[in-house]
């Protein structure tokens, strides 16, 4: 018995991050090698499913790049594919057919008609630079702030970091460009009372309504209609411990963190069977 528990002990792999093959099927073709035989350059020798693995370890665990295991690649080829996807937008399209085979599965279009946005601030480390950092006077919060919309299931459709003395209009506008490039039904959004009339007259010039849900009563906690479903994302987003802190120096690769996590609980949600 002693001799199985040791066994067991050492084959043991963490859930944090490591994809199954029915998970990795899903996504596979787009982080596929760029080098195939027959064609020029040098040979692939890193496999990019165990690159994949080890960027969801870290935006699960909130763990150091130079602290990942040794069962995974080598921490600085793990960074670089992460700076490199969170760049030129690999991470959003992962997010977005997730997040289309999610909707169909629901019964619902691919293409989200609606969405909820909110702004939540972040504490930033000391390695954000003074140019994309800020002070958000309100939650006395030094770092950076996120803007997210999400859709009507709680799934992320656009996402945003600026500094987190940014203003809401100015973010909410951006986050907002961003949710109908990536949805063409886009035309109707809610929001809180922070969002103001720059914000909604921009929405509503490019044909997307808004709805401001304000507090019932200030004095104490109420579900707010639409509005707890934006944060139950955000404390879904939360669970993973790299998005608690801001570390990054750029604020995409910071974005490219959200998507990695939000396409981690995408891919388990696609994959786990129902409950009985």
């Amino acid at each position: 018995m002693d001799d199985e528990r040791v066994s067991v002990a050492q084959t043991w792999r963490t859930t944090h991050g490591d994809m199954t093959d029915e998970e990795w099927d899903l996504i596979s073709d787009l982080v596929a090698p760029y080098w195939s035989p027959g064609k020029m350059g040098r040979p692939v020798t890193v496999d990019r499913r165990r690159v994949v693995d080890a960027i969801f370890h870290v935006a699960a665990t909130g763990c150091q790049w130079r602290a990942l295991g040794a069962e995974y690649p080598n921490w600085n080829t793990v960074h670089r594919y992460h700076l490199q996807w969170s760049r030129d937008g690999t991470w959003a399209a992962i997010a977005e057919r997730l997040r289309e085979a999610v909707r169909a599965a629901e019964g619902r279009d691919p293409e989200p008609s609606a969405g909820i946005v909110d702004a939540r601030s972040v504490r930033g480390a000391a390695t954000v630079t003074s140019e994309t950092r800020g002070y958000d006077a309100g939650k006395k919060i030094s770092g950076r702030k996120a803007f997210g919309i999400v859709d009507t299931l709680g799934l992320l459709v656009a996402i945003y970091v600026v500094a987190a003395n940014a203003s809401d209009n100015i973010g909410g506008i951006a986050t907002v460009d961003r949710a109908r490039d990536r949805s063409g039904r886009f035309a109707k959004l809610w929001c809180d009372g922070g969002f103001k009339r720059t914000f909604i007259d921009h929405c509503r010039d490019h044909h997307v309504g808004v709805e401001v849900v304000s507090k019932v009563h200030s004095g104490r906690f109420e579900v707010l209609p639409k509005r707890w479903i934006v944060e139950r994302s955000w404390s879904w987003l939360m669970n993973n411990r790299r998005l608690q802190v801001d570390y990054e120096r750029d604020p995409q690769v910071t974005e490219g963190f959200y998507w990695a996590a939000h396409s981690r609980y995408l891919l388990r949600r696609l994959t786990t069977p129902p409950a009985p």
